[in-house]
């Protein structure tokens, strides 16, 4: 009889997972019956894979202790995100190891990958530019993205880096769909999302898509020349700021761009340093250090407590509703600052 090898793989890593697996959860995850499920193991056990039955109402299979793990496999998905969490790990400085484990890490796993794979993967990592995250990195209220597919983000990948057309199948956000041409210049992630910026051959102007709403690339004949000194990571986050949201956002803040940036960077707000502030009775942003402010959000209710951990003065010019809010958010700071007992306190 011949044996489905790609199951009997999946049996093999559903059990190294840990644990004992039941004769029903296995079959679900499998897609077959109980008889094929213990025909399954019965090969994994000929080919000396120490895998034992457990009796009893919470029966079913599992490894024995102590086995020694074969070799680590890995599918394309998983390839990606080993590769790509040990380099954002490195980029942000989140990784406890030094960078040489990281880097030695990252080599070992290119070298047992399909060179196909192997190709793919370093045309991703060559042209994948990370921003820093923001402080708040759900300011505008929208919600996260889902991940891209692999099928998607390797040929984009391949495009920006040989610098070739792409034709994309994309879902807007109203959900209206088209079929684009795009001069891909460079992928970027930011705050969880995949972005690729280039120029959209159907307008001639340089656009940004989502690559989680992308269904299909596909990479064109020709090439093309990417403009000189363009910044993908930049122009994403200038798109993202600009983008149009519920709320129009525009405020007047006393401080250099580094103290504002600290806290609202650069896909969340622009900042004009030529602009000239008009002249209110609570303030006078007509003084010398005074800079407009411009946000769009899908909500306010996160701005309030971010104004004040600027630290800064700074002036409402709209919307009315955002005045509501920080007024609101000023009365519970003092309430909480008079308060010299718990609300409840037995001994009051």
């Amino acid at each position: 009889m011949v044996r489905p090898t790609a199951q009997v793989l999946t049996l093999l890593e559903l059990l190294q997972s840990g644990g004992t697996r039941t004769v029903s959860e296995l079959a679900d995850r499998l897609g077959v019956d109980g008889r094929t499920v213990r025909r399954y193991v019965r090969h994994l056990i000929d080919l000396d894979v120490p895998v034992e039955s457990v009796r009893g109402r919470y029966g079913g299979y599992r490894l024995a202790a102590g086995y020694r793990l074969p070799p680590l496999m890995l599918n394309d998905d998983e390839a990606l995100a080993v590769l790509l969490g040990l380099v954002a790990g490195r980029r942000a400085g989140l990784l406890a190891t030094t960078g040489a484990a990281s880097e030695t890490a990252a080599a070992k796993i290119r070298r047992v990958l399909p060179e196909r794979l192997a190709h793919g993967l370093d045309a991703v990592l060559d042209s994948l530019a990370f921003t820093a995250a923001p402080a708040g990195a759900t300011a505008h209220g929208a919600a996260p993205g889902t991940a891209p597919e692999t099928a998607v983000v390797l040929p984009v990948a391949d495009a920006v880096r040989h610098h070739r057309p792409i034709s994309i199948r994309y879902t807007a956000a109203d959900g209206r769909r088209s079929e684009r041409t795009l001069h891909p210049y460079g992928l970027v992630a930011h705050n969880g999302r995949w972005y690729v910026t280039g120029a959209d051959l159907g307008t001639g102007e340089d656009r940004t898509f989502r690559l989680d709403r992308i269904a299909h690339a596909r990479a064109l004949p020709g090439s093309f020349e990417p403009p000189d000194g363009f910044d993908p990571a930049r122009h994403v986050l200038a798109g993202l700021a600009q983008a149009p949201y519920q709320h129009e956002v525009t405020l007047w803040i006393q401080g250099t761009v580094e103290q504002i940036r600290a806290r609202l960077p650069a896909s969340v707000a622009t900042v004009a340093t030529g602009a000239e502030p008009p002249s209110t009775g609570a303030a006078d942003p007509g003084a010398a250090g005074w800079l407009r402010v411009e946000i769009r959000a899908e909500r306010l209710d996160w701005l309030p407590p971010v104004l004040a951990s600027l630290d800064r003065p700074f002036v409402i010019e709209r919307p009315d509703e955002l005045r509501g809010l920080v007024l609101a958010l000023a009365d519970r700071l003092s309430a909480s600052a008079r308060a010299d007992r718990l609300p409840h306190d037995r001994n009051q």
